[in-house]
């Protein structure tokens, strides 16, 4: 079949794909809500998951999905953790366990072939500074849906204000919880703030998402 945001993919059906997708199944990771994961999240370890929270705080990501093809080298087969469409560009990519080695160089050839760029991250690389704990945190809340007039009245002062404290931006919410409404607007990109400098806090800067 073939996913209709990524009209080049054509999903391998192969019983190794099937497996590896099959063995993801059976684990669970918090946070369990996604943004842009196109089609079922599988993750098969918690580096992955850890990389998934990331690609869904990424400004420059619009969509991802899990375990998407099957790559070959005669009877080596490797599946990549992600496919991910980010700054009009198809990616697919590893997120590679901390004692792991590198990813042999057939993959990324074989990947290449398939008209993708090929990237692998240790986890050490991602999971370092605030940014991922603020992803987690802010997921949490990936089902929820601010309300028309919360959302509203807190985007009309950050057009007066340009940017507002969270506390500040608390005052907004009239419908719904503050910590829910802000991170589903953070998350759906109609505000941003700084997920690296901080843990997320009263203090944080929001503002309104230019894209």
């Amino acid at each position: 079949m073939t996913d209709q945001h990524f009209p080049n993919v054509h999903v391998d059906s192969s019983s190794g794909l099937l497996t590896v997708r099959a063995e993801a199944a059976k684990w669970s990771f918090q946070p369990s809500g996604t943004m842009r994961c196109i089609g079922t999240p599988l993750f098969r370890n918690l580096s992955a998951r850890h990389l998934g929270c990331l690609l869904d705080v990424d400004n420059e990501v619009a969509s991802w999905t899990c375990l998407p093809i099957a790559l070959k080298n005669g009877a080596n087969l490797h599946v990549p953790d992600f496919l991910v469409q980010k700054s009009g560009e198809l990616f697919v990519v590893d997120a590679l366990l901390e004692n792991s080695a590198r990813p042999e160089p057939w993959i990324a050839q074989a990947a290449a072939a398939n008209g993708y760029e090929y990237a692998a991250m240790h986890a050490s690389e991602f999971c370092t500074g605030f940014r991922l704990q603020n992803a987690m945190d802010l997921l949490r809340y990936a089902r929820w849906q601010c309300p028309l007039g919360d959302r509203i009245r807190l985007l009309a002062a950050l057009e007066e204000h340009a940017s507002l404290s969270v506390s500040d931006c608390f005052t907004a919410f009239q419908e719904t919880q503050p910590a829910a409404g802000l991170s589903s607007l953070i998350l759906n990109r109609f505000v941003e703030a700084d997920l690296d400098e901080a843990l997320i806090g009263p203090e944080t800067s929001v503002r309104r998402w230019r894209g």
